[in-house]
């Protein structure tokens, strides 16, 4: 099987609708096809519920494209920065850390963080800020770090 952007953003897509359509204690979903891994986790009650998307690519024996994607994990408007007129979390080109908030995605007048899920290079940003998204949307191209 071939990786590609539409496989990776299927699986975000399904995974973050199994979390959102199952009531209970279900932390998080992992999906595998091929070669591409997407587990969602949502964290333990906090003042702000988010789920985090971690894509993960098992390691292949030639790829033309090492970058990846950072998903949307729920249906919401993107913001790039804390408040308007603020400069964005992240620019392309940036050095990004695990766990660094990236973004912002507002759902349901919550504001639900965005991070990194991995260190790497902001390689591009693919969604304007303001835009709204739908489940699994990718909203950054990571490249790993090197």
């Amino acid at each position: 099987m071939t990786d590609s952007p539409e496989l990776l953003e299927e699986l975000c897509r399904h995974a973050v609708q199994i979390l959102d359509g199952t009531r209970g204690p279900v932390r998080s979903v992992r999906l595998r096809a091929g070669d591409i891994t997407v587990e969602v986790e949502r964290p333990e009650a906090t003042s702000v519920q988010h789920a985090v998307a971690v894509v993960e690519q098992a390691p292949a024996a030639e790829t033309t494209d090492p970058a990846e994607s950072i998903c949307a994990p729920t249906v919401g408007t993107f913001f790039r920065s804390p408040e308007p007129g603020a400069d964005p979390f992240v620019r392309e080109g940036d050095q990004v850390q695990e766990g660094q908030q990236v973004a912002i995605l507002e759902a349901m007048k919550l504001m639900n963080p965005i991070e990194a899920d991995r260190s790497g290079r902001v390689v591009r940003v693919l969604v304007p800020d303001g835009e709204s998204v739908e489940y699994g949307q990718p909203l950054f191209v990571i490249a790993p770090a090197a």
